[in-house]
């Protein structure tokens, strides 16, 4: 099992990648996982510095995030994904399968 741990600039661009790259195909029902794919997980947003609150929880810094959204693709396929490819230990959050 392959886990890719990737990075775009949004959802569309995501899954234009996805759709060009045989982790998605497109049917009458919308995507469905092709060939290999096993689980696509949107992470979403991942924070780079986290926001400090007061006692009650109200926002006293802002948290600044990484630009752009996260995925986890697992698939039985290799598949180069180029520039949208990170590596856990850049980021704050730890992805499936990597302990960093």
């Amino acid at each position: 099992m392959n886990i890719y741990k990737l990075n775009f600039t949004d959802k569309q661009d995501a899954e234009l990648t996805f759709l060009a790259l045989g982790v998605y195909i497109e049917t009458d029902k919308g995507f469905v996982y092709a060939n290999g794919t096993q689980a696509v997980i949107e992470i979403g947003k991942i924070v780079k510095v986290e926001g400090t609150y007061d006692e009650n929880g109200n926002v006293i810094t802002e948290p600044i995030y990484y630009d752009g959204i996260f995925y986890d693709v697992m698939t039985t396929d290799t598949i180069d994904f180029g520039t949208n490819e990170v590596h856990p230990s850049t980021f704050v959050h730890t992805f499936a399968g990597y302990n960093e």
